[in-house]
């Protein structure tokens, strides 16, 4: 079960990166990248990101500037031509680009005759004008041997204040949040929980259109004030891991989770979202000292 379901998610992944790797020249409607990998949105970005080290856009972006740096050595393309290939709309913000991954603008890399055009990535994955892609080497930073608890989860009732923007901004929501349920006496419940629903996936979904819930566990005769949101969170398998340390290292242990330790583990995700629950209050525990249970539903 172990070797076949981390074959599975290979697959999945190869076949996002070929596809990248192939489409140089076109949008990347992540989206339905997403759905080519039999995944939602929110879990495709982290499973992907896991798995190969950078995010479908990085490697696409990486890739046209590996192609930029081969034009540039290989062909005679002028440097704005070039730049628009590479997805630039001008010769100044390509050059930038170029001069900040090869250290010179493009004029000097050509004058130079420099043929090194590939760019340091973990998952071996280059531009080659053959189109061939090779099997990307999957990212090993130690995640496969997390700390991972599967547990069965009742379902949970979760009263909520809708955030719409940046992730990182979600405070502001519990900010709303605790200024409703304080009053209302919510927080003094044993059962409280704070809890974070993410619903978007950040790279496909711009930063002020991102949909998230700041919420709080509550029992499920609790009278909720009008102005929340309610959800249930399905009963089920779920993976459970904690993170240590500020929110803003976040990105990188669900990077972990789902890029690492999931395809190792013998586990396929089930359906339903994953969600955060904060253990401590971030205005009284020094940022070391946080604690953030991550869960993310299992397949039976």
């Amino acid at each position: 079960m172990k070797t076949e379901t981390r074959s599975f998610y290979v697959r999945i992944v190869q076949g996002v990166v070929e596809h990248v790797a192939r489409h140089l020249d076109e949008a990347l409607a992540l989206d339905a990248l997403a759905e080519r990998a039999c995944l939602s949105p929110f879990h495709f970005h982290r499973v992907f990101r896991g798995m190969v080290g950078e995010t479908a856009l990085e490697l696409a972006r990486r890739l046209r500037m590996e192609r930029a740096a081969w034009q540039l050595a290989h062909t005679p393309l002028s440097v704005t031509e070039i730049a628009f290939n590479a997805g630039f709309e001008t010769h100044e913000a390509f050059t930038r680009a170029f001069r900040s991954c090869y250290g010179d603008p493009p004029s000097e890399f050509r004058r130079r005759g420099v043929r090194r055009v590939e760019l340091a990535a973990t998952c071996g994955v280059h531009f080659d004008e053959r189109g061939i892609v090779p099997p990307f080497t999957p990212r090993d930073s130690g995640g496969r041997n997390m700390d991972v608890e599967i547990k069965q989860m009742p379902e949970q009732r979760v009263a909520a204040v809708r955030h719409r923007g940046p992730y990182n901004q979600i405070g502001e929501a519990f900010s709303r949040l605790g200024a409703i349920v304080g009053p209302a006496g919510l927080l003094a419940k044993p059962d409280a929980a704070m809890i974070a629903l993410y619903h978007d996936d950040p790279e496909s979904t711009p930063a002020d259109q991102l949909r998230s819930d700041a919420g709080i566990a509550v029992s499920a005769d609790a009278d909720l004030p009008a102005s929340l949101v309610e959800h249930h969170l399905p009963a089920g398998r779920y993976a459970k891991t904690v993170h240590v340390g500020g929110y803003e290292k976040l990105g990188d242990t669900w990077a972990r989770f789902l890029g690492e330790w999931l395809p190792e583990s013998g586990e396929r995700l089930g359906s339903g979202p994953s969600y955060e629950r904060y253990l401590n209050d971030p205005s009284r525990t020094p940022k070391e000292k946080l604690l953030t249970e991550i869960y993310v539903p299992i397949a039976d």
